[in-house]
């Protein structure tokens, strides 16, 4: 009898294990003779491949997509966390009745079933441990995976193995995966057996799915949502984390949509009680720039109070979760900007990108920060590849931040060998260093030299707009290439510029102009005018010159002694004019000076500008200032450039004896 019991029960086992016809192996060296079809072609261009996802599929509820239901459960916040079945136990209860007998006799024999299970399953997973390519992970998993635990282990090793790789490897094993028979194989048995997964084996499939390419309208990438919606309150919180990181890179649909609302329901429930701060980052992904303000607080608070574990890792990723919230918080900025400087050697370059380019969405301004990466990326200045280089002055540029010391050097390397610049790189380059007003000490003039000859060469095949940018940029700097500007202002070129209906246009003529008044300006046959004719702009003062006003109404004793609103030719203006004798000890009456030439007169110029328009955490002016200030200079002025921001902060009587000491001392400096 028991001979009969243990054959009928080898017999059962032999044909449940064998029971799907297994896709053939894929050997190493089969791998080798499979041809990759074009350079760099997505393999999910194949027609037959998305078909096979998007009907050939069975789907375990019927043919069609079904969308979250009213009655589901998902947005239920009172609910406790219920410890999830095993995939076995809930096979169990969805058993047909007719299978109890076999049961029965299995419970009978249960010494003979354990220890075979447990060594294949040993055997799998250290195979499994073993795989060095995602194609091996799928010719494992043709041979021996019997189980969604094996399988689902397989989808994620096959992410993890492919994530590791360069971009390019990517692509031909992208390739490769998509082609594996066992890989629809895999997917067939993850869409059939969703509902029976563990909560952590469906969310990293899920994740691993999305991340390998698998389309999103997919029958598979569409059922694993709806049953995380299914299981949304059962997940724990690295679960919700997983999650919530796959999310973040899915577009918007109903599925996406109603977990992100259930997740963010959820969370909300959740975030006091969390205290990984990885997991809170991608909660901040996930939830977005459209969450409300009081989540985007709460997350905002659960951060800071576990602030004092913060890595170098954690800091970089929260940059970047604030980024995704389009939220602000000063705090834990100035705490993550601390922990990147303390580790800013183990930082990686498109890291220091990302939170460059992070700081300035965030509009967020630490010249602490700034200057420890720019002085980083100075000492390795050496091993970096120039066009890296190019991308760190492009950020700082953006930031309005002037890496003196990296500008200098890279202005070397240009003067030295510039074959390196192709169009693009040129462009930057003389829009990062025209913005901050750099001039390489020493060498500018050669500097200016070499970046004209790599102009000249581009220029048979330059753009209009193109062209145009980097004139304007070279004349900001107070240089006039000659052979671009002749080609710039012949007449093709110049109305090519102006479209009608072009967004731009304002924007261009203003370029237009200012390279006209560079031509004529800094031109060396231009000599400075014996008589600068003004107008007064209008009578009335803006609220933020209404201080200044007083103060040297209150210092000069005569609306009649300076002038206010003063436009002068070229279109510039400036916010009060003062003139004065010789030795700049007597202010003269505006009145008894105007409409003639009088070289012993000296003409002072305020300027009272934003902190914007200087280099940050500096007195630096930036191009468009510095350019102003020039040619003021060229007209006869005496230019005083004023913050704004510090004149306003000042006391009725510090703000006189400020502009005391600026009109009457000849050694005071020009910049507050």
């Amino acid at each position: 009898m028991n001979n009969k019991i243990s054959n009928l029960l080898n017999t059962v086992r032999c044909l449940r294990r064998c029971g799907p016809v297994l896709a053939p192996k894929y050997s190493a060296t089969t791998r080798k003779h499979i041809s990759w079809i074009g350079g760099h072609k997505d393999p999910l261009e194949n027609v037959n491949f998305r078909k096979s996802f998007l009907n050939i599929f069975p789907s375990p509820r019927g043919s069609s997509l079904r969308f979250l239901s009213q009655k589901a459960d998902v947005f239920s916040t009172g609910d406790e966390i219920q410890p999830e079945k095993s995939t076995e136990a809930m096979g169990s209860e969805q058993a047909p009745q007719s299978s109890l007998e076999l049961k029965n006799l299995e419970d009978d024999s249960e010494g003979f079933k354990a220890k075979p299970l447990l060594d294949h399953n040993e055997q799998f997973f250290s195979s499994l441990r073993k795989c060095t390519c995602p194609s091996d992970v799928l010719d494992l998993a043709s041979e021996s995976a019997v189980s969604i635990k094996h399988y689902t282990n397989c989808l994620t090793t096959v992410w993890r193995l492919l994530k590791s790789l360069s971009e390019d490897q990517q692509r031909y094993e992208k390739q490769l995966i998509f082609e594996h028979p066992a890989f629809v194989k895999l997917c067939q048995h993850l869409l059939r057996d969703s509902r029976r997964m563990t909560r952590a084996d469906l969310v990293f499939s899920l994740h691993a799915v999305v991340n390998l390419g698998v389309p999103q309208n997919t029958l598979l990438v569409q059922t694993l949502l709806r049953v995380c919606q299914e299981k949304l309150n059962q997940l724990d919180n690295r679960c919700i984390s997983v999650l919530a990181t796959t999310l973040a890179g899915l577009d918007k649909d109903k599925n996406v949509s109603a977990l992100q609302a259930g997740l963010q329901l959820l969370a909300e429930q959740r975030i006091p009680s969390i205290g990984d701060i990885f997991i809170l980052q991608n909660l901040m992904k996930c939830m977005g720039k459209d969450a409300p303000v009081f989540l985007k607080k709460k997350l905002e608070m659960a951060v800071l109070k576990e602030i004092d574990h913060l890595t170098y890792l954690n800091a970089r990723r929260v940059f970047l979760g604030l980024v995704a919230m389009n939220y602000c918080s000063i705090p834990i900025l100035n705490a993550c900007s601390k922990k990147i400087q303390e580790n800013i050697h183990d930082a990686r370059f498109w890291h220091l990108i990302l939170i460059l380019e992070a700081c300035h969405n965030l509009q967020y301004r630490n010249v602490k920060l700034f200057s420890t990466v720019a002085d980083y990326v100075n000492s390795i200045v050496c091993i970096l590849d120039k066009k890296q280089i190019i991308l760190f002055l492009s950020a700082f540029e953006i930031l309005g931040f002037q890496p003196s010391e990296l500008m200098g050097v890279f202005a070397e390397k240009v003067t030295a060998d510039s074959e390196f610049l192709d169009l693009k790189s040129l462009l930057i380059v003389l829009r990062v260093y025209s913005r901050l007003n750099y001039l390489p000490k020493g060498q500018h003039h050669l500097f200016f030299e070499t970046l004209q000859s790599c102009l000249n060469k581009y220029l048979p095949q330059i753009s209009n707009t193109e062209l145009l940018k980097a004139v304007y940029s070279l004349c900001i700097l107070g240089h006039l290439p000659h052979r671009a500007l002749d080609q710039l202002l012949q007449k093709e070129s110049y109305e090519g510029l102006l479209p009608s209906g072009d967004l731009y246009k304002e924007k261009k003529e203003m370029m237009l102009r200012c390279v006209k008044t560079c031509m004529e300006l800094d031109s060396p046959s231009f000599t400075k005018p014996a008589f600068v004719p003004t107008e007064n702009f209008s009578s009335l003062v803006s609220l933020n010159l209404r201080k200044a006003r007083e103060a040297l109404l209150e210092l000069l004793g005569d609306e009649n002694m300076f002038r206010q609103n003063v436009q002068l030719p070229y279109k510039y203006h400036i916010d009060f004019e003062i003139r004065m004798d010789s030795d700049r000890k007597k202010v003269l009456p505006v009145t008894a000076t105007d409409n003639h030439a009088d070289t012993s007169v000296q003409r002072l110029a305020f300027l009272f500008v934003p902190v914007s328009a200087f280099c940050l955490g500096t007195t630096h002016p930036q191009g468009k200032l510095a350019m102003k200030k020039r040619h003021l200079n060229k007209l006869g002025y005496h230019v005083i450039l004023v913050l704004n921001k510090k004149f306003q902060e000042m006391t009725n009587e510090d703000a006189v004896e400020f502009l005391k000491g600026k009109i009457y001392s000849k050694n005071a400096s020009p910049i507050l």
